[in-house]
């Protein structure tokens, strides 16, 4: 799965639980004019701008200080949103029967993309059924995996 480096997550994810949110995920995407990183918090209360602008102050002051990234990047705190990205094995056990859309950096099956139901999760490979078929997605397979919202109408 597309991460964040290890540094900025070990850095990061503290400062956030301590204020009383979950890091769903950090995805930083390095470009030498343009780079972003991209942070995805949540609570049990649901995420209001307020939320994303306290986390957002306290954590520009810790990168301020630490100066863990080299170059220019602008920094965004958001709610997973209806269609939460995945960065972790945990969140697909949370999701057990929901739709997902997960992209794969190599064919499995002959397909790259794969929008099925989680069945299940054993180790680090996730069950995902289709139709009538099971198919076992390595986690470490995955580049990028959304949650499918489902829209009443």
């Amino acid at each position: 799965m597309r991460q964040a480096p290890e540094h900025l997550i070990v850095l990061l994810e503290p400062i956030i639980a301590g204020l009383g949110y979950e890091c769903v995920g950090i995805d930083y995407n390095p470009h030498p004019k343009h780079g972003m990183l991209r942070i995805y918090i949540d609570s049990e209360n649901g995420i209001l701008v307020e939320d994303c602008t306290k986390v957002s102050h306290q954590i520009s002051g810790v990168l301020d200080v630490e100066d863990p990234i080299q170059g220019e990047y602008q920094l965004e705190v958001s709610s997973p949103g209806a269609d939460r990205p995945f960065f972790k094995i945990s969140q697909f056990e949370r999701f057990v029967g929901s739709n997902i859309s997960v992209h794969l950096y190599k064919a499995i099956a002959g397909r790259r993309k794969i929008t099925a139901t989680i069945v299940g999760v054993q180790d680090d490979v996730v069950l995902l059924k289709e139709a009538d078929q099971i198919l076992e997605i390595p986690f470490d397979a995955m580049s990028k995996a959304r949650l499918v919202p489902e829209y009443l109408i």
